[in-house]
């Protein structure tokens, strides 16, 4: 009893499943399909029907693949439906650190989590997205490991005492962050090779030409100085022994050693905890292709190349590329920090887009604020977490949505990063992975890794996609199902033999050929086969069900008839108006026509006055055709161009009642039909029984309104008339004629006090050039025109001074 009702509740709970997953009959097209297996591969709403007996004749193999609950409504067994459905199985699910550092020391646990879960197996419905939840947590005491890469050409002097004193410094610093910190040192220049420093052999002995306090070292690419150590004394000796050393251009060899550090994790003494690297110089770098000019042709292969801490193919290798140097420290999970001078930052700045985990910090002069630039540097870059995933398998999908600390779901890019973490701060990211179609009918599981970028914790991701159907397991080959084992049962359909043909392999495909007639399943010499709706099978027309729509069914010998194909009218087959036998509408009665659309009843036509088309037309096919073309409307009652049947009366009413208009003879003659009626006043028509007609107001040639009310009879035309016009008063004359001349006083005075204005200006302008010209004849004796001296002047011109 127990095992029954625990096996109904299981059925509950599938059924329950699928209907929650089906979202639509109509989202699985599964025409063409010939197996459970492709049938998967069409969508995620595709179930298959494993039922023996599931399909009649005349059905296709396609038809068994449909959606869950319509295959369940067509009456297959829950236990026989191959639906299975995606998953998400956690392989290893440590969960992330959560005691303080004191209580870990006190347990000697040293292993840190800070990335759940580690191991994850989804099996994946193609087109069916699977998720889990990615958590990350900052834990308190992390360990770090912080690797010092220094320029050491001559211009970075001034910088190598502040660097002896940043072991102590920095250990001191970073114990408020871990008790876990180790730091390692190295020291770098440029290839030794012309022209980047002068082989002249005093030159390769000494750059730098002095003796004092002590000479240069000789030139060298990249010398690794100390592994990591935990000893900050030991830094600050071995640093305190470095000598500057000298090369001829300005760019330095720092990518050559960059990629040495990043490479050699042995001989550095990389562990698997969070990594930094400081780059400390004041100059630009070579990079891929700048080899060249030193006779260097071969690239550099991205290996470990240290022999006695002495990077040994400087001179036969290029410079890696930009691009080279970001991905080994993305394999690495490096996050770098350049602590480079204020003229090169932008130079640096310009590589944070490439590098996976970067920060930048200025220098000052002889370097003092560098310990300040590490621990910055460092908050900044562990304050971020960006995940990131390896390559994934074609056709396949990932997103992520982000749950920061202000508790709003990201998505797109921004899902990939949460900001401003503090320690002990805990973040999630939801992951979603959508598999493709299978290409195969079987396909490998295959690995994706998600991380956070510069850590070494990452995601192991299995992808298992689901591409084959479990009834393919119980394949029964030779079924006496499939026309005595002709074929293989598989999924409740047989999968026939070569040269056997047929639902159930019942035809010899070779017999069939030689013996039976091709023109059975042919009407005539120009239909097609099965008249296109069928398919010949051992000589006889089998025709086309649908499932999805029972009543598309084709019938007869050569599958000729339809219900379903007759004509449309207003959207409806045969008009709604009747039934569709064999392609031919066949009316109800009281209707006619291809398809039925013609009523037989006049009631359609009929006007307000109960007229066939308002004796304007005629009715054919429940619709009026009228006789004149002004007239409009479904019963020919509309004449947008006819005048009103106000102005149509208006003359007679005019000529009638206030003689206007017609002469006597002529108003007798065209207005007898009038049946005229009197009144008072215009809103006497108000009063008038029955109230129903036309209320009409028109104008006389006086310009005086006429009211009146009009009902039309079939011989008279009855009207009711109100004897008092409303005639609009004559102008009032006196007012015009005041308002008229006092406009023209004023205007006239207002011209006149211009016209003195004007005449003042003018007067006053030449009254001052009066002024002006009398003030000038009065001139002196000098300046009289026709003033002459009495005085004569003569120069002899021989006459020479002694």
């Amino acid at each position: 009893m127990n095992l029954l009702f625990a096996a109904v509740l299981l059925l509950y709970c599938r059924y329950n499943a699928i209907r929650t997953h089906d979202h639509s009959d109509h989202e699985c097209q599964s025409q063409g399909v010939r197996n459970c297996g492709e049938c998967l591969a069409v969508g995620p709403h595709c179930a298959w029907c494993a039922e023996e007996n599931f399909l009649e004749v005349g059905q296709h193999m396609w038809e068994r693949c449909d959606t869950a609950s319509a295959l369940l409504r067509r009456g297959c067994p829950l236990d026989r439906l191959e639906d299975p459905r995606g998953a998400t199985v956690l392989l290893k699910n440590l969960k992330v650190t959560f005691h303080p550092k004191e209580q870990r020391h006190q347990q000697q646990h040293r292993q840190v989590t800070q990335l759940q879960p580690q191991s994850v197996l989804l099996h994946l419905r193609p087109g069916e997205p699977q998720s889990f939840e990615v958590k990350f947590k900052r834990v308190e005491d992390y360990p770090i490991d912080l690797y010092y890469l220094m320029d050491m050409s001559f211009t970075m002097e001034d910088d190598l005492p502040s660097v002896m004193k940043l072991g102590a410094d920095l250990v001191e610093e970073m114990k408020n962050t871990t008790s876990d910190f180790r730091m390692g040192f190295g020291a770098f220049v440029d290839k030794t090779v012309m022209p980047y420093i002068s082989t002249a052999e005093d030159k390769l002995r000494n750059p730098c030409k002095r003796t004092e306090p002590w000479p240069c070292a000789p030139p060298f690419t990249y010398h690794h100085v100390l592994s990591l150590t935990a000893n900050g004394s030991l830094f600050t000796e071995l640093v305190g022994e470095q000598r500057i050393s000298g090369n001829l251009d300005l760019p330095e060899g720092g990518l050559d050693a960059l990629m040495q550090a990043a490479v050699c994790e042995e001989q550095i003494g990389w562990r698997n905890v969070t990594r930094l690297l400081v780059f400390s110089t004041d100059g630009g770098f070579h990079f891929a292709g700048d080899g060249k000019l030193g006779g260097i042709v071969l690239p550099n292969d991205g290996k470990c190349h240290l022999h006695e801490n002495v990077y040994t193919q400087a001179n036969f290798q290029d410079y890696p590329s930009v691009t080279h140097i970001a991905e080994i420290l993305r394999q690495k999970n490096i996050q770098i920090i350049f602590a480079v001078t204020k003229e090169v930052s932008h130079l640096y700045e310009g590589l944070r887009s490439i590098f996976p985990k970067c920060a930048v910090g200025t220098l000052s002069n002889n370097s003092h604020n560098i310990l300040q630039i590490i621990v910055d540097a460092y908050n900044a870059l562990t304050s971020e977490v960006v995940m990131e995933n390896s390559k994934l398998p074609a056709g396949y999908h990932i997103s992520y949505t982000s749950h920061c600390k202000d508790h709003r779901p990201m998505h797109g890019e921004q899902g990939r990063r949460c900001s401003n973490i503090s320690i002990g701060d805990e973040v999630s990211f939801n992951v979603s992975i959508t598999a493709p179609l299978c290409v195969t009918a079987s396909q490998r599981p295959s690995r994706v890794i998600i991380k956070p970028q510069g850590y070494s914790e990452e995601v192991e991701v299995l992808l298992s996609p689901i591409c084959e159907c479990s009834c393919q397991k119980d394949a029964a080959p030779h079924s006496p199902s499939c026309s005595h084992g002709n074929g293989t049962l598989e999924c409740g359909a047989c999968r026939c033999k070569e040269g056997r043909v047929g639902t159930f392999c019942e035809c010899n495909q070779a017999e069939l050929s030689e013996v039976v007639d091709p023109y059975l399943c042919h009407r005539d010499n120009v239909s097609g086969v099965c008249s296109g709706h069928g398919e010949c099978v051992c000589g006889k027309c089998v025709c086309h069900k649908s499932s999805k729509k029972p009543n598309h069914a084709y019938y007869g010998q050569f599958c000729e008839c339809s219900d379903f194909s007759c004509d449309h009218y207003q959207g409806l087959q045969c008009g709604g108006h009747g039934r569709c036998v064999c392609g031919v509408c066949v009316c109800l009665p009281g209707f006619s026509g291809q398809a039925c659309e013609c009523p037989l009843s006049l009631e359609s036509c009929l006007s307000q006055d109960r007229h066939v088309c308002a004796g304007r037309g005629d009715c054919h096919c429940g619709t009026c055709v009228c006789h004149d073309d002004r007239f409009q409307g479904p019963t020919c009652e509309l004449c947008p161009s006819c005048p009103s049947v106000c102005t149509l009366h208006r003359e007679c009413i005019l000529c009638r009642a206030f003689s206007l208009g017609l002469n006597h003879m002529e108003c007798e003659m065209r207005c007898a039909h009038l049946n005229l009626t009197l009144l008072g006043q215009a809103n006497d028509l108000a009063t008038v029984t029955p109230s129903s007609g036309h209320r009409c107001m028109e104008v006389d040639s006086e310009g005086c309104r006429v009211h009146f009310l009009l009902r039309t009879g079939q011989r008279r035309v009855h009207v009711h008339v109100a004897l008092e016009r409303e005639c609009p008063s004559g102008p009032d004359v006196i007012l015009i004629t005041a308002v008229l001349s006092a406009s023209v006083v004023v205007l006239g005075v207002a011209l006149l006090l211009l016209w003195k204005l004007l005449t003042n200006i003018h007067d006053r302008r030449e009254f001052a050039r009066f002024q002006r010209e009398l003030e000038q004849r009065r001139w002196t004796r000098v300046d009289n025109p026709i003033y002459k001296s009495a005085i004569t002047t003569v120069v002899n011109p021989k006459y020479k001074e002694q």
